[in-house]
């Protein structure tokens, strides 16, 4: 694991800091640890699928549209590649 050094950390947020880390039963250090990780990782993953869904939603896509393009929609089986 790396180390993170934080310098000038005024005393009004390295005081706030302790408290938090208090209410949470956590170390200074473990509560700066979860804030990070809490601010950096997404909590969820994004979903294909419900990103193509709200994308088509901003742009007006509806029911009839989608099923328009099911019926355009290319159904030719995909050759296979050749390494020849």
């Amino acid at each position: 694991m790396a180390t993170l050094t934080v310098r000038n950390v005024p005393d009004e947020v390295h005081r706030a800091l302790r408290v938090r880390a208090a209410e949470h039963g956590r170390s200074a250090e473990a509560e700066v640890r979860a804030i990070l990780a809490e601010s950096l990782k997404p909590q969820e993953r994004v979903r294909m699928g419900d990103a193509l869904a709200t994308l088509g939603q901003k742009i007006g896509i509806d029911d009839g549209e989608s099923k328009l393009f099911d019926k355009l929609r290319d159904r030719t089986p995909a050759e296979p590649i050749r390494f020849e």
